[in-house]
């Protein structure tokens, strides 16, 4: 065992120190305005150079700082979290894998060697989807899989469309050539591919299926590496967006997937998949601002978000870790009396995510919204802005009042405590993370203060609708035992917003169901029908029945026998002699 800890510890110490460091060299690159280009030959062949490109700016080398240290603390939780793995060296294996191609994908301004990233991420994500072995692991495996498959062969057909410039760095043609029928093409097949990776609808199912799981991989998944693997794409391909009808496109449904979340998320009662939920409503605002323009305002919001959601997930992990691996809420109650560290880590990170002044997600998410207020966007966006951000308060208070009060409502012998330092420092860590965090890259990022200047109602009017979220989703917790369920009245309505607008049926028995009804009636009609028929099933019928009508022929007479016998032996004879 001291083998595995040490194997643990090693990368924690290993994958921090390079985290510092990378956040020192982007301070020193963002205050100069650096960007290096590292080209690596890899190949020369007579004429023929196969080279690598690394591009390292200000933006990638914080993003990578970012996913380090998440990655780090993730490590090292699992240390005690899968403590009782005998697989553990596998799993760290598995984590690191998943790490080294999300920062092949963060440098690279190739579309090739994005792609190895892209695809590193995709075949990792499934293996550690499955990492349990059993049934709904392997159906969420296959689901995140061949859904993520399909930004793959996205990202393929647009490496085929670069052919026609000679080279597929494409950062050096954004600028020049973005007006160009091409590059159009390439640029909406890499939106689909972003869309795919980070879950926006039609292509949402996925994100709570794989949830299946453990949790610190749905800690780094959910926080910096998989999810976001779409957002930084489009953040580095900005450039295509603007002036051009595509940007209007995924501004509609990114808001639209942001609303899908935060409504199917009041109405779960799994821990993880509430999380899950408020990962893609926070995905939806960050590819809809991103779609407004306001690239540096979406990797903003991407790198706080990314501190909370990690703190929210290990926090939960936990808790289920604690309440011997039941993940349901309403079992839950009172968490605060016997585990009072972790809870208010986990009430930290909750209000950092409904955007509570001074912490994380304020800082980003206030501007998010105050730009919006800003720019020139209808009605129906601006209601979907605002009624998400009251949504994701609202189930986020929702999950705070079934967990921390009332009563608790698991079984008297319990083992909750806040023991396991192992687990807390993690906790703790990215807790002050998710306090000083956002404040701290905000003076970074944007040096040139900017004033925003709203009306009074406006200013207030984001203030107001976190409120108005926080009582709602008291009231929506605030239920007895005897009360009325008035939701049965709306069963309908229930129903289909809480299975996320019926993704994941559309997605599993939508997609399947017609092929495998047309491989059933081709497996009825040819495999067993006419062909069977016709075939070797009539000529063995037909040989079966003659064989039978030969020997019951020949059993009931004794001269018949023998003299079919001899009238076979006669036409063998003649036939001898016709050859001789």
């Amino acid at each position: 065992m001291n083998m595995l800890i040490n194997y643990c510890k090693i990368s924690f110490y290993f994958l921090i120190f390079i985290s510092s460091s990378l956040f020192l060299i982007s301070l020193k690159f963002l205050l100069n305005d650096l960007v290096y280009f590292i080209e690596w030959e890899v190949l020369s062949l007579q004429s023929m150079s196969i080279v690598m490109t690394f591009l390292f700016d200000w933006m990638s080398l914080m993003f990578m700082s970012f996913v380090l240290l998440i990655s780090s603390l993730v490590i090292f939780y699992s240390n005690q979290y899968m403590e009782e793995d005998y697989n553990i060296n596998r799993f760290i294996l598995l984590v690191l894998m998943f790490v080294m191609s999300m920062m092949l994908l963060i440098i690279s301004p190739n579309l090739i060697s994005i792609l190895l990233g892209w695809d590193g991420l995709g075949l990792v994500s499934y293996c550690l989807v499955i990492y349990f072995q059993n049934v709904k692991s392997y159906n969420a495996g296959m689901l995140t899989a061949l859904s993520n498959r399909i930004g793959d062969v996205a990202l393929l057909l647009a490496i085929a469309w670069m052919l026609n410039y000679g080279s597929w760095n494409y950062i050096f043609y954004l600028d020049m050539m973005k007006n160009n029928f091409e590059m159009m093409i390439i640029g909406a097949l890499v939106m689909l591919a972003a869309m795919t990776k980070s879950a926006q609808i039609p292509f949402s199912s996925w994100l709570p299926a794989a949830m299946a799981a453990p949790t610190p991989v749905s800690a780094l998944v959910h926080s910096s590496t998989l999810v976001t693997a779409g957002v930084y794409l489009l953040i580095r391909f900005n450039d295509l967006l603007m002036n051009w009808w595509m940007s209007q496109f995924l501004l509609l449904i990114s808001g639209l997937t942001m609303f899908m979340a935060g409504l199917g998320a009041n109405f779960e009662f799994d821990l993880k998949k509430i999380i899950a939920l408020s990962t893609l409503s926070q995905l939806g605002l960050m590819m809809s601002i991103l779609s407004m323009g306001f690239y540096k305002l979406a990797f903003f919001h991407l790198l706080t978000h990314a501190l909370f959601k990690a703190l929210l997930f290990m926090c939960a992990g936990s808790i289920i870790h604690n309440m011997k691996n039941s993940q349901d809420i309403r079992m839950m109650g009172s968490l605060s009396m016997s585990m009072p560290l972790t809870c208010s880590c986990f009430n930290v990170a909750n209000l950092a995510l409904c955007g509570m002044p001074f912490l994380a997600g304020f800082y980003s998410k206030d501007l998010i919204l105050e730009m919006v207020m800003l720019s020139y966007v209808n009605i129906f966006v601006f209601f979907l802005f605002f009624f998400s951000t009251g949504l994701t308060v609202c189930y986020s208070f929702r999950l705070c009042f079934y967990s921390m009060t009332g009563d608790f409502n698991s079984s008297s012998l319990h083992p909750l405590n806040d023991s396991g330092w192992v687990m807390l420092f993690s906790i703790c860590f990215l807790m002050v993370m998710a306090v000083i965090g956002g404040s701290m890259l905000s003076w970074l990022i944007f040096l040139n203060p900017a004033m925003i200047c709203l009306p009074l109602d406006m200013k207030l009017l984001t203030l107001f609708v976190c409120l108005l979220g926080g009582f709602i989703g008291y009231l929506l917790s605030n239920v007895g035992l005897f009360f009325i369920n008035k939701a049965l009245y709306f069963y309908n309505f229930t129903n289909f917003v809480g299975s996320m607008w019926f993704m994941p049926v559309i997605s599993t028995l939508g997609v399947v169901n017609y092929p495998l009804k047309l491989g059933l009636y081709s497996y009825k009609s040819f495999d067993q029908g006419w062909s069977e028929f016709f075939g070797s099933q009539m000529i063995y019928m037909q040989l079966k029945s003659y064989s039978l009508y030969l020997q019951e022929f020949q059993k009931n007479n004794l001269k018949i026998y023998l003299l079919s016998y001899m009238l076979w032996f006669i036409i063998l004879l003649m036939l001898v002699v016709m050859v001789n």
